[in-house]
């Protein structure tokens, strides 16, 4: 059985920062390419960032604030969040799609992440 499991999510102040970390198990993460989603109330799910291999890409909104990283051999993902902002207020998914076969996708149940003074 296949479970992403994500953590990290809480409260933090503006300007604050955070670490969210998604475990695999059931699968081994490197011929995916791992992506952060996250989506607020009453707005659309959205990529944040994704890595495949070493190659990253991230939403114009989190550019030089947030890092996403994998490490292989712990089978997790990480997404590091600094200087975080009111906006960057949802719950987070961790997302596995694979390179090769396109039908086999996985998602984790999300993590709340609240930006508030």
């Amino acid at each position: 059985q296949v479970q992403l499991v994500e953590s990290g999510g809480g409260l933090v102040q503006p300007g604050g920062s955070l670490r969210l970390s998604c475990a695999a198990s059931g699968i081994s993460i490197v011929p995916y390419i791992m992506g952060w989603y996250r989506q607020a109330p009453g707005k659309q799910r959205e990529l944040v960032a994704s890595i495949t291999g070493a190659r990253t890409t991230y939403t114009d909104s989190v550019k030089d604030r947030f890092t996403i990283s994998r490490d292989n051999a712990k089978n997790t993902v990480y997404l590091e969040m600094n200087s975080l902002q009111p906006e960057d207020t949802a719950v987070y998914y961790c997302n596995a799609q694979n390179r090769f076969v396109a039908t086999t996708n996985y998602w984790g149940q999300g993590t709340q992440v609240a930006v508030s003074s």
